[in-house]
């Protein structure tokens, strides 16, 4: 099997993750990044499986290539599941993490602590041109803080509160969120069912 892993993203966070999650088997990560002419896919599912199979399937058929595509956001119980697969660009079409993030505390403002619970969600996707694709789902459980802290990661790391480490996700290290991340979750059954 070859050591190049195509990543259907263009959000260096993400790119990053993967990098670090791939690196001690040895496989090189490529991206969006690495492919100019690639236009962006419009993600039209209604699930973020549904978002990461239309990503990794366009793009495996484009580059005749295997390809990895993951969806992931934020599902908020106590405001029905939102952002949930508007996660990226929920607060406008411009997308700004710390205008998402501030959209979520403003609809939480009134929300009473044990009421704040919510996860992350990652679907990945491997899709191939020979091979029907198949899907890996994983969550992190959390709360939202009643203000952003924390300078690590991305997205909506600040304001998700993880009690079990009495920290948000944006406080944990590179290393203690790769351990327990959604997408290290959907991540580790990927290599378990690729194996």
């Amino acid at each position: 099997m070859s050591k190049q892993i195509i990543i259907a993203t263009k959000n260096k966070g993400k790119v990053r993750e993967f990098e670090q999650m791939f690196a001690k088997d040895g496989y090189k990560v490529k991206s969006l990044l690495d492919y100019k002419d690639i236009p962006d896919i419009e993600e039209t599912g209604e699930t973020f499986a549904e978002n990461a199979s239309i990503k990794a399937e366009t793009l495996a058929k484009a580059l005749n290539e295997v390809v990895i595509a993951d969806d992931s956001g934020l599902v908020v119980d106590a405001l029905d599941g939102r952002p949930g697969v508007y996660s990226a660009r929920y607060a406008g079409l411009t997308k700004s993490d710390a205008a998402n993030n501030e959209k979520v505390l403003k609809e939480m403002q009134d929300i009473p602590s044990e009421d704040r619970t919510a996860r992350f969600v990652c679907a990945i996707a491997v899709a191939s041109p020979q091979e029907n694709t198949f899907i890996v789902e994983g969550t992190c459980e959390g709360v939202i803080a009643r203000e952003p802290v924390g300078t690590n990661g991305f997205g909506y790391d600040p304001i998700m509160f993880l009690p079990a480490f009495d920290k948000t996700m944006a406080q944990l290290t590179a290393n203690e969120k790769n351990g327990i991340s959604h997408r290290a979750k959907a991540l580790q059954q990927l290599i378990s069912k690729w194996k």
